[in-house]
């Protein structure tokens, strides 16, 4: 049956079939050629970055618990230290974990930075990217960053180098010149003391320029005794020693006194008193409470031996009052008294004058 003559397609409809596969054979060849020519290229590539992450990886850890492994050590040995004669003075065993703790941080940091960014650069490089025009743009914001933040990486550096020195710690008590009082934060940048009077003071460590630890060591006690110049030396130096004997052999002062109180001599001699100087090695941080312990126990045993300590009890003879002048209850005498004395007359009336006396 013939088909219909509007039915059939215009021959302008009908594709070109052999072209359309020609050009398909002609795409899939070229791609298969770029894959084959550059595959090789890829893969070297691929693998060259693989083993800079792998590497990179393996790096990275194995510093990560070598610093740990360190932390760990000098922690252990710092409690071991701890239970010794030297424990209170030398090593403390929370402040040391705290100082390790930190510097392995920034250690860890420190060393995960470097690590990764070499890694990063050198997969760049893999890439076939030019890293001049980055490193130059690196160095420029470097050095503008440098300038606008130098005081910045001032208190960063000098935080660093005071953890690693072991310069002051948790707990201490410190003179840091622009602020004194006890240490309860450490960081890398600021420093937080707390006052005499509870106020928290933020130092920067950059504006440290000099700091008194009063908790490192020992302290020194240091008591000024004023008697009467009449008072007996020898007396005042048993009674002393006496206190001082009792004072060592009770709780806790047995643990605070570091060494023997002294009797130092005479500080000053005056007219009216000589002042007796009393010293005694302490425990950091204590030397206050033995300062006022010591006062208040010398204190007691003057009064029992007798001896006179100026501001304390008069002595006998001053208590004794002087008679009484009966000049005392006698009122001055008055100029007024006597008509004839100028003050007299000079309060007179004035007489009117004599004569007789002209009105309008």
């Amino acid at each position: 049956m013939p088909w219909p003559a509007a039915l059939l397609p215009l021959a302008a409809d009908v594709p070109d079939a052999p072209a359309s596969v020609k050009e398909a054979q002609e795409s899939v060849t070229e791609a298969a050629s770029f894959i084959e020519q550059n595959w090789a290229t890829w893969l070297s590539i691929g693998l060259r970055i693989l083993l800079i992450v792998v590497i990179a990886a393996v790096i990275r850890s194995a510093v990560r618990k070598a610093l740990t492994k360190l932390i760990t050590r000098m922690n252990t040995s710092a409690e071991a230290v701890e239970g010794t004669a030297l424990g209170g003075l030398l090593v403390n065993a929370e402040r040391r974990r705290q100082r390790s703790e930190a510097i392995g941080s920034v250690l860890r940091s420190v060393a995960s930075f470097l690590i990764l960014g070499t890694a990063a650069l050198m997969v760049l490089a893999a890439l076939k990217i030019d890293l001049a025009p980055l490193l130059a743009s690196a160095g420029v914001a470097g050095v503008a960053i440098g300038f606008g933040a130098r005081n910045l990486v001032t208190d960063f550096l000098s935080g660093v180098f005071m953890i690693m020195e072991d310069q002051y710690g948790v707990g201490d008590k410190i003179d840091a010149g622009v602020a004194s009082g006890e240490v309860i934060e450490v960081g890398l940048r600021v420093t937080k003391l707390r006052g005499d009077n509870g106020e928290i003071w933020y130092v920067r460590n950059g504006e440290i320029k000099r700091i008194g630890n009063l908790s490192q060591g020992w302290a020194t006690a240091g008591v000024d005794v004023q008697v009467r110049p009449a008072e007996n030396l020898s007396r005042i130096r048993e009674v002393v020693k006496e206190v001082a004997d009792a004072m060592a052999k009770e709780s806790p002062w047995d643990e605070r006194l570091w060494g023997p109180v002294e009797v130092l001599g005479l500080d000053e001699v005056l007219l009216a008193s000589m002042t007796v100087k009393v010293s005694a090695k302490t425990m950091p941080g204590q030397q206050f409470a033995v300062e006022r312990e010591l006062r208040w126990r010398i204190k007691e045993a003057f009064d029992a031996a007798g001896i006179r300590i100026i501001g304390g009890v008069p002595a006998p003879e001053e208590e004794e009052e002087a008679p009484a002048d009966p000049s005392a209850s006698v009122a001055a005498p008055s100029a007024l008294s006597n008509p004839a004395s100028p003050q007299s007359l000079a309060t007179a009336p004035i007489p009117p004058p004599a004569g007789p006396r002209i009105t309008k």
